[in-house]
Order: C-alpha cells, then sequence, then structure tokens
C-alpha cells in the first residue's frame, strides 16, 4: 500500500531555521527542479524554543504560521506531486507541556536534557494520545512520519499505535530515528517501515576522509541487511549532524559521497543547503546547533552564485536515480575493493549500476566484467549494463 515510497526522493527542511511555512511555500518549485518529490519537514508545533521541546502536538508553532498556512503548504505540494513528511516528537515534551494527567509523563528527563520530560510510554493514555495525533495530520494531509527519538521508545509502543493509525491511512510512512544498534530487529519488533541509516552515513564520510573503502564496503553488507527489513531513510546530512561539505576533510570527494547516496538502496534525503554546498558544524554546546539550520534567502534567486553547481551536480545524480527507479531496493555490493578504489555494483535482479569510487593520488583502473575503465585521481563514475 506504500509503493509510492518507492520513487521518494526527499528535501529536508528545518522550518524553524529555514523561515515560515508561507516562505517554503516559495520554495517548491525550486525543490521540485531538483528532483525531488518529498518535503520532510522538521518540527511545526508549538514549541518551547528548537522544536522538540513540544507544546501542543495539534496546534502549529505560530513563529511558523497558522493552521492555514500549514494548509495552504500542503495544498500546494500535493498540487506538484510532492509528499509531506512529518516530524513528530512523541518519546518527550517540553517542560512547559500541559500533560491531562499524573501519569501521563514519566518524571524523568531526556539524555540529560533538563527541557524535556519523557512520556510514560506504558500508560494507555499516551497511547491514545499519539495515535490521535498522528491521525489528525495524516487527516489534514501529510503523508508520513518520522518519528523522533523512536530508539528511546519500546517498540512495542510503535506497534499498537501504528496498528491503530494504519486502520485509516493505510498508504502512509513510518520512519523512526535510530542511532545505532540491532536496525533489523527493531524494524521487525516496532513495526515501522523505515529508520535513519546512521551506519551509511557514517561510513561514506569517514570512508572518503580515511581512504578506507572496506568500512564503506561492510556498511553497505549491513544495508543490505537492513533493506530485507524495510526502506531506511539514507542521507548525508542533516538537522542533526555537521553539514557533509565540512565533514569532508577533500571537498574534492563531495560527488564520491552523494554518488553513493544516490546509486545503493533506500529512501534519499536532502538537507536543505547541503544542496547549494553549505557548511556548517554542529558543536556540543548551547546554540551549537545553530550553524546547521540556517535561514534561507527569501526566494532562490537570492541564493549566492556558488552555490549552483553543487545543486547542478545533485540534479545529475537524482537525475540517475529518477531513470533507475529500481535502486529503492538495490542491494548493493563492492566487486573490486582496495583502501582508495571501490567499484560498487547495486542490482534488483535484473537491472545493475556500477559505482567507481577513486580517492587516490593517482588515476586507478577497474577491471569490470572484462572491460577496463580507468578513473582519474579523486573522480567517480557510474556505469550502467541499460541501453
Amino acid at each position: 500500500m506504500r509503493e509510492w515510497v518507492d520513487h521518494a526522493i526527499w528535501w529536508h527542511v528545518y522550518p524553524l531555521g529555514f523561515g515560515r511555512l508561507d516562505k517554503i511555500e516559495k520554495w517548491l518549485d525550486y525543490a521540485v527542479e531538483l528532483g525531488v518529490n518529498g518535503l520532510q519537514l522538521g518540527p511545526v508545533f508549538a514549541s518551547e524554543s528548537h522544536g522538540y521541546d513540544t507544546l501542543d502536538h495539534f496546534r502549529i508553532d505560530p513563529r511558523l504560521g497558522s493552521e492555514e498556512d500549514f494548509d495552504a503548504l500542503v495544498a500546494a505540494c500535493q498540487a506538484r506531486g510532492v509528499r509531506v513528511l512529518l516530524d513528530g516528537v512523541f518519546n518527550h515534551v517540553g517542560r512547559g507541556f500541559a500533560a491531562p494527567s499524573s501519569s501521563f509523563l514519566r518524571g524523568t528527563v531526556f539524555e540529560g536534557h533538563s527541557g524535556l520530560v519523557e512520556l510514560n510510554h506504558d500508560s494507555p493514555e499516551v497511547l491514545d494520545y499519539v495515535v490521535r495525533v498522528m491521525n489528525h495530520w495524516l487527516g489534514r494531509g501529510a503523508d508520513g512520519w518520522r518519528l523522533d527519538a523512536a530508539y528511546a521508545v519500546p517498540p512495542r509502543f510503535w506497534r499498537a499505535a501504528l496498528d491503530e493509525v494504519r486502520k485509516d491511512h493505510p498508504s502512509s510512512w513510518f520512519v523512526g530515528e535510530v542511532i545505532q544498534g540491532d536496525y533489523v530487529g527493531y524494524l521487525r519488533d516496532s513495526g515501522l517501515d523505515s529508520l535513519t541509516q546512521y551506519e551509511l552515513w557514517k561510513a561514506i564520510w569517514s570512508s572518503l576522509n580515511d581512504g578506507n573503502f572496506y568500512e564503506l564496503a561492510w556498511a553497505l553488507d549491513r544495508n543490505n541487511d537492513v533493506l530485507d527489513a524495510g526502506l531506511p531513510l539514507t542521507f548525508v546530512g542533516n538537522h542533526d549532524v555537521t553539514r557533509i561539505a565540512s565533514k569532508l576533510t577533500d571537498e574534492r570527494h563531495l560527488g564520491h559521497a552523494l554518488a553513493v547516496l544516490f546509486t545503493v538502496g533506500g529512501s534519499p534525503s536532502i538537507y536543505y543547503g547541503d544542496e547549494q554546498g553549505y557548511r556548517g558544524v554542529k558543536e556540543e554546546r548551547a546554540g551549537g546547533d545553530d550553524e546547521i539550520r540556517p535561514p534561507y534567502p527569501a526566494l532562490p534567486g537570492d541564493l549566492a552564485p556558488y552555490g549552483w553547481p553543487v545543486y547542478r551536480l545533485h540534479e545529475k545524480l537524482i537525475g540517475i536515480r529518477r531513470r533507475h527507479a529500481w535502486l529503492a531496493h538495490a542491494r548493493t555490493t563492492a566487486v573490486h575493493l582496495t583502501n582508495t578504489a571501490v567499484a560498487l555494483s547495486s542490482s534488483d535482479g535484473e537491472h545493475r549500476l556500477v559505482t567507481l569510487l577513486n580517492v587516490g593520488d593517482e588515476p586507478y583502473t577497474f577491471e569490470i566484467d572484462s572491460q577496463s575503465r580507468t578513473v582519474p585521481a579523486h573522480e567517480w563514475f557510474i556505469v550502467s549494463d541499460e541501453s
């Protein structure tokens, strides 16, 4: 019932940084021209500060606009064939959240953050509340939910909630934020459709920085296992991590990172600004996320000219992904592997793409299917066996 996800490519926007909802609407054509057909929104509900300290899940944050602005944004997305993924913070709430009863909150803070109070997921009242919130916004036109800090919630809670929500919204998609651990087991036990593929994210930039494609090959084997259980949300940047342009020690390897993202299995997500080569470093301090959650200009024409080549690179690779939609469920293996050169074969059993990556200081010749292909130093190339 969720086949549409196989074709989804997301543009991930953090609204409280980007700007109001009516401003995001003005950027939809820019996103569609990039090649995306999904808008992954960060928190949009009333909160105390950064959006993840929710005060009211049924009310749009007044800093972002009104309910009418939300409806207008959803309508504008639907008119362009763009799906909408909302950010649901259901593990914890802001300290000012008006709990309906004493059993609603667990009374403990989340991961040492004094402003975040955990919900009591053993309470039937909390389960009913989360189901009502999900159904409310899906009924208003959203297509799915990213579930923040899903890893901190008992998997049985998600299964119980989704069993109820899917009764009315069987085509909706649910992706959980899971950082590490048993991805396959969590998908199985929770009933989630997807999770955030942090293992692959780390392996992409780390293998490029260290000249260690063995790490990438290992992570891709793990991703193949995840694909047996669900369709992971893949990314090289999001609202919680240092931007890929800042993470890479050699800027020549940005294309390598993106080539991996768009040729391996999963549902790819692009964090706003990455498609323009934005830089930004996450710092572990108060306000340490500000640099990676910046405002956008009023209109695309106001962007600086130096970012457009990166936009065109994204556009090119998204075009390849669009022409080979089967890549969403492709399994990827390293068929030629050294520390600094790798040939990644992605296949669904019928079709195949081979992505050649070279981060060495000399040209590298790959022997693939009895053919020699030489990739210059610090370059990449994609080979298709389709006409």
